[in-house]
C-alpha cells in the first residue's frame, strides 16, 4: 500500500486550522503596539516570520520547532553508538532562521528550548555536548549569537526517553527597502535552492518507513550509505544567500522556506497566483529511495519533502541570474525553475515535467 504523510500519522487538516484560529486571535492584540511608539505592516500575518515596524527598521521574531528528526537521531545512536546530535543542533538553529530570512530579516538573536520528560536525558554527555555545540555551529552559519534557552523537565509530558527541541530567534531588515514583501507580478522569475537531503520536514513518514523495512535505518540507499545516517545529514542555512542578495542589491519580492507542505509551500503568499515549475532540480538519493521504498507516488512526495529544493526565491525575471550568482557564491546550488503568472484568482502550484498541479485549496496555512 502507498504511503502517505496523513497515513503516517500527520494530518495537516486540524493542525493549519488552529493556526488560522490562532492568527485571529493574534490580530486583536496588536493594539498593544501602540503603547511603544511600534506598528504592525501590512500582510505579515500568515507570513513564516512576524514583522514589527519602527522609524528606522523593522524588527523579526519567529517561534519554530524541530520536529521528529531526533528521534532517527536515537534510534541511530542506539544501533551504532555514534551521536549525530551536532547535526541535530544545526537543523533546531536552521528551521528557526530559514523561516526569520523569509522576510529580508537577518537573524540576530537565536535561543533554543529543550524540553525533556527526565533530565536524566543529559547525562549522556556526548550526547548532550554534541547537541550544544551543534547548536552554536548553527548560530555562527546564520551569523547570530546563541542568546540563551531553556530547558524545562516536563515529566508526564514528554517522553523520558528523548527530548523536543524547539527555538525562536530575532532579527531586523535595515534599511527598511530590504523588506521581502510578496510584491510578486506576472512574469516573475522563481529560483530553486538546493536542499541538503530530507532537512526537518516529513520525518514521521521516514520513520513509518524505516519501520517497514526488514533492515529498518541501516538498510543502504542508493548512494550506499543506511538510510538512517543519510536522513541525519544536517539543514542548510540560507542566511548567507539572503544576506549576499542584499549586499549585492539583488532585490528579492518573496521567499518561501520548503519545509512543511512541501513544495505547495510555493503558494503561500495571500495574493492568488500560478507558480509554474518548468525545471525539476535533482531529487537526493535518500528522497529517491523514499519514494521507491515506501512506495511514496510523485504527487504525495512533493507535497510532503521539499525533493530537492529547500528554499525559493521569486525575483524580477531580469534579476534571475544575479539571484543565482548569489546562491552560488556562498556555495549554495541553485537553478531557475520556472515563473510566476496572473490568472486572475486563480491560486496553484504547476510542476510541468512531473504532470503535478496543487490548487489553491491544497494549502490552507492562513
Amino acid at each position: 500500500m502507498a504511503l502517505t504523510y496523513q497515513s503516517s500519522g500527520v494530518d495537516y487538516g486540524p493542525l493549519d486550522a488552529f493556526k488560522r484560529a490562532c492568527q485571529r486571535a493574534a490580530a486583536s492584540t496588536v493594539g498593544a503596539l501602540n503603547q511603544h511608539g511600534l506598528t504592525e505592516p501590512p500582510n505579515v500575518r500568515g507570513e513564516s516570520a512576524y514583522l514589527i515596524e519602527t522609524p528606522e527598521e523593522f524588527l523579526a521574531h519567529v517561534e519554530e520547532g524541530l520536529g521528529t528528526k531526533n528521534l532517527v537521531a536515537d534510534a541511530m545512536l542506539q544501533l551504532t553508538g555514534k551521536s549525530y546530535y551536532a547535526n541535530i543542533g544545526i537543523d533546531t538553529v536552521a528551521t528557526i532562521v530559514n523561516d526569520l530570512v523569509t522576510t529580508g530579516a537577518l537573524p540576530i538573536s537565536v535561543a533554543m528550548h529543550a524540553a525533556v520528560g527526565d533530565a536524566a536525558w543529559f547525562a549522556n554527555a556526548q550526547r548532550a555536548q554534541d547537541l550544544a555545540s551543534g547548536f552554536a555551529e548553527g548560530c555562527r552559519r546564520a551569523g547570530a549569537v546563541w542568546g540563551g534557552g531553556e530547558t524545562p523537565a516536563l515529566g508526564g509530558i514528554v517522553d523520558p526517553k528523548t527530548i523536543v527541541l524547539a527555538g525562536s530567534a530575532i532579527g531586523r531588515i535595515r534599511p527598511k527597502s530590504h523588506r521581502i514583501a510578496g510584491d510578486l507580478t506576472d512574469g516573475d522569475a522563481i529560483v530553486l535552492l538546493a536542499s541538503t537531503g530530507v532537512q526537518t520536514n516529513g520525518l514521521t513518514l521516514c520513520r513509518t518507513l524505516a519501520d517497514r523495512l526488514s533492515d529498518g535505518y541501516r538498510t543502504p540507499i542508493d548512494d550506499g550509505r543506511p538510510f538512517g545516517e543519510a536522513l541525519l545529514d544536517a539543514s542548510a542555512i540560507y542566511v548567507p544567500f539572503v544576506a549576499e542578495c542584499q549586499r549585492r542589491g539583488t532585490r528579492l519580492k518573496y521567499a518561501c522556506h520548503v519545509t512543511g507542505h512541501g513544495w505547495r509551500k510555493l503558494m503561500r503568499l495571500q495574493e492568488p497566483f500560478v507558480y509554474r515549475i518548468t525545471s525539476v532540480p535533482p531529487v537526493p538519493a535518500v528522497m529517491r529511495f523514499i519514494c521507491r521504498q515506501g512506495p511514496v507516488d510523485v504527487a504525495e512526495a512533493y507535497a510532503t519533502f521539499n525533493m530537492g529544493a529547500g528554499f525559493a526565491a521569486y525575483v524580477d525575471a531580469k534579476d534571475a541570474p544575479a539571484c543565482l550568482a548569489a546562491a552560488r557564491a556562498v556555495g549554495i546550488e541553485a537553478w531557475l525553475a520556472g515563473r510566476v503568472l496572473k490568472q486572475g484568482r486563480r491560486k496553484a502550484v504547476e510542476i510541468e515535467p512531473l504532470g503535478v498541479v496543487f490548487d489553491g485549496d491544497s494549502l490552507q496555512v492562513r
